[in-house]
């Protein structure tokens, strides 16, 4: 990713005084928000306390498991805006869609003993769906004066997410494309990209770090810490996995 200097930046929601977080910080806030989550999936939803409502909004009961849940929604918006800086910026976007297959391979033997404690599960991670959208920022700059062929690529890829079942599906397919084409508008970006996602409402609080990004590439330097961030995501899901079987299927 190549350094864009503040007066480069698209309107934020912010002042620029504001604009403080780069995209390393954005990637580690990001992995932070994720493994939350997945500790909720894997561990809370296995352990009585974190089950026990603490209280009630209307109908809804507030427990810890939800409440980690809800935190952990704001990573996926998060990467999907890192997808797009990373294919805007890259200097080879071939290796970079790549690294993006390469890694949604690796980490389906995880994601599905996450979900069913077995090598098989119907659904697929979420590199797949990132590695999707990857596909379509292509298409889109690609066949931009080829509009009709732009659209069937699109569609194209949009079917094969609903058939997939890649992590939040196609859903989260059509977000990186919304998240793409209001890139230079970024309050837009917010308030459409919410709207789509409405069924994750949680997921707009991403919108705040994001509007607080300043266009820098920030502390993630050479080849080492650039794959430890692919890595973390099939690794962290492995050694909760790990530890849901020892605390909790032993």
């Amino acid at each position: 990713m190549t350094t864009q200097t503040q007066q480069t930046l698209p309107p934020s929601i912010f002042p620029a005084r504001f604009q403080i977080l780069s995209g390393s910080t954005l990637k580690l806030l990001a992995c932070i928000l994720m493994l939350i989550d997945h500790t909720g999936v894997l561990i809370l939803a296995n352990w009585k306390p974190a089950l026990r409502v603490l209280f009630t909004i209307g109908s809804t009961e507030i427990t810890w498991y939800r409440i980690v849940r809800d935190i952990g929604r704001s990573a996926f918006p998060i990467f999907c805006f890192l997808l797009i800086e990373g294919f805007l910026h890259t200097r080879n976007r071939r290796k970079y869609g790549q690294n993006l297959l390469l890694f949604a391979l690796i980490s389906e033997i995880p994601w599905n003993f996450v979900f069913s404690n077995t090598w098989h599960h119907p659904t697929q991670n979420v590199f797949f769906t990132l590695f999707l959208g990857y596909l379509g920022l292509c298409a889109l700059e690609a066949l931009w004066e080829k509009p009709v062929l732009q659209l069937s690529c699109i569609v194209g890829l949009f079917g094969f997410s609903y058939i997939f079942h890649a992590d939040y599906g196609w859903h989260g397919f059509l977000l990186i494309m919304i998240m793409y084409l209001f890139r230079t508008r970024r309050i837009l970006q917010a308030l459409v990209s919410t709207l789509w996602m409405n069924y994750e409402w949680k997921m707009c609080f991403s919108f705040i770090s994001i509007n607080m990004y300043n266009g820098k590439r920030g502390f993630i330097q050479g080849k080492a810490a650039k794959y430890f961030f692919y890595l973390f995501y099939p690794v962290h899901l492995t050694i909760l996995v790990i530890l849901r079987q020892i605390l909790f299927l032993s």
